[in-house]
């Protein structure tokens, strides 16, 4: 693989990793958002999700980030029957979202960045080293 397509697929693998750590900030954010009325389902998990394209200019797979998945697990439910969004049982649906859980997610995001800003990195010194031999 020459230098352009590995800076290429590394770039596309830092936009697809910053849009997933995007989406892990807005599960956070949404975290507590709960319905504003009784039976109304609060902010539910997104899941991002990712998918290989193949780049014809470059003729090589890039990575995307795909479409965005909800999360269908339950909702957790929690006592408090002064909240607008209670019902007759005095429990709020709360959002299926586990901030320990997205903490890890986006640490891996974080890492998986990290290491694609690093392969540009290396390969924009060896093709500054390689004009320096072609200078000597």
């Amino acid at each position: 693989m020459d230098f352009v397509k590995s800076i290429f697929v590394a770039a596309s693998g830092l936009k697809a990793q910053s849009g997933r750590m995007r989406i892990i900030a807005e599960n956070i954010a949404n975290a507590d958002s709960t319905g504003r009325t009784p039976g109304e389902d609060p902010y539910r998990r997104k899941i991002p999700t990712f998918q290989a394209e193949l780049d014809r200019d470059l003729k090589a797979e890039v990575v995307e980030l795909g479409p965005v998945e909800f999360d269908k697990s339950d909702f957790k439910s929690r006592y408090e029957p002064g909240h607008p969004a209670a019902d007759q049982d005095g429990n709020v649906k709360m959002p299926n979202v586990d901030t320990l859980v997205e903490m890890v997610d986006m640490r891996e995001a974080q890492r998986s960045y990290e290491a694609n800003l690093n392969l540009i990195s290396a390969t924009r010194r060896m093709v500054q080293k390689t004009i320096d031999i072609l200078r000597a």
